[in-house]
């Protein structure tokens, strides 16, 4: 986390001493209730729902464009593996696009992917990264679809001037340990439509029957992903540190950007958004995975950490065990892929386009506890020594 402190603290010994920690025993007005409310007015959208966690928040908001059995959702190669597991948790099919040079969902690669059964397309802003969402809505426009944005990993980015989560139909949050903003596991699903609120709202808590909630959708059997009211009072403060941290990000990215460009041994990563972009962290491409390694090495040895997106587990589709084998349930009767009657084939090499870049880039994170001279220096050094190799 980038910042916690005792802001935080005191936040949580204030609900521990009222002993109301169940969000809904008490009436409205509680600690997530205002924090929902703070977080609808930072991002400019009509609505928002604080949920266990950004797996939740994507079923929640999933559920509130309709998604369901015999459906598919474009999803990206690169992506953490909750993006395509919320898709087959509500009998859905994902269907894996290639990434381009940018990391993210490559809008010409979804339009191919596109049949009559598709109904969705999941961009991820990876990384703080935003998505070409320009293109992405033109193509849903085309087609009739909506847009879930998952955002779990870029809350507060934005793109063209808007907040990220706030341009398709519905968006999704992750407070989790390894985010922007937290408080250890959580969520939001935030939207301006009304008619998805209302069903990611009783999606999300199963009790909805029986609380004070003035709703124009019949009430169906949800789920169970509330949150208590300490979540929502840690991050009625983390949202009031939200604009720092961007701020921080983004000065040092800057400046590890400006260090690092113009080189001839490697190109820049673009970016869709450089305003809008989180400053999470800076990437470079190489022309092969070769050069990848061997820079890579050099900077290791000499004490230089660096990454590469090929490297990050189960956030490349090729290590989605479960999906690839079409494991969707313990039931096969809650099976997605064998409810469509439809025969999907996936593959480790499905997507080579995405397995290429992502094996020939090379990030270097943004480090909060260093200040913009140091992140610069530290990208200063690694230049030279790729450049020297």
């Amino acid at each position: 986390m980038y910042e916690m402190g005792r802001e935080e603290s005191k936040a949580v010994e204030k609900v521990i001493l009222s002993k109301q920690l169940f969000r809904y025993r008490g009436g409205e007005g509680g600690e997530c209730d205002r924090f929902e409310s703070a977080l609808c007015k930072k991002i400019g959208a009509k609505h928002s729902i604080l949920v266990s966690g950004g797996t939740g928040a994507l079923i929640c908001g999933l559920v509130g464009i309709d998604i369901g059995p015999g459906d598919e959702v474009i999803v990206p190669a690169y992506t953490f593996m909750a993006s395509p597991l919320s898709v087959v948790a509500l009998g859905a099919v994902p269907v894996i696009a290639e990434v381009d040079e940018s990391l993210l969902i490559d809008p010409a690669d979804v339009e191919k992917k596109i049949t009559r059964r598709t109904k969705a397309i999941m961009p991820v802003h990876m990384t703080g990264l935003p998505a070409n969402m320009n293109a992405l809505k033109k193509i849903a426009r085309k087609h009739n679809l909506k847009i879930i944005e998952d955002a779990c990993q870029a809350v507060g980015g934005s793109y063209k001037g808007r907040r990220l989560a706030t341009i398709g139909d519905v968006g999704a949050f992750s407070f989790n340990q390894f985010k922007i903003i937290g408080c250890g596991e959580g969520g939001a699903v935030v939207t301006s439509q009304r008619s998805v609120f209302e069903k990611a709202l009783i999606q999300h808590d199963g009790g909805c029957f029986s609380r004070e909630h003035v709703l124009s959708t019949p009430i169906f059997c949800g789920w169970s992903y509330r949150v208590c009211e300490l979540q929502g009072a840690i991050m009625r403060v983390q949202l009031r540190r939200l604009d720092r941290i961007l701020a921080n990000l983004r000065a040092r990215k800057r400046a590890m950007f400006a260090e690092l460009a113009g080189s001839d041994r490697y190109a820049m990563s673009p970016v869709n958004c450089t305003k809008g972009d989180c400053g999470v962290v800076t990437a470079i491409k190489f022309e092969s995975e070769a050069l990848m390694r061997a820079a890579q090495k050099a900077l290791h040895v000499r004490g230089i950490p660096s990454g590469s997106p090929i490297d990050s587990g189960i956030h490349v589709y090729s290590r989605w065990s479960p999906i690839l084998q079409k494991r969707a349930s313990s039931h096969p009767g809650r099976d997605a892929y064998k409810l469509t009657g439809q025969r999907y084939r996936y593959s480790k090499t499905m997507c080579p386009r995405t397995t290429a870049i992502l094996s020939s880039t090379l990030t270097f994170g943004t480090s909060y506890s260093e200040s913009v001279a140091e992140n610069r220096r530290r990208v200063a050094k690694a230049r030279k020594i790729i450049e020297r190799m």
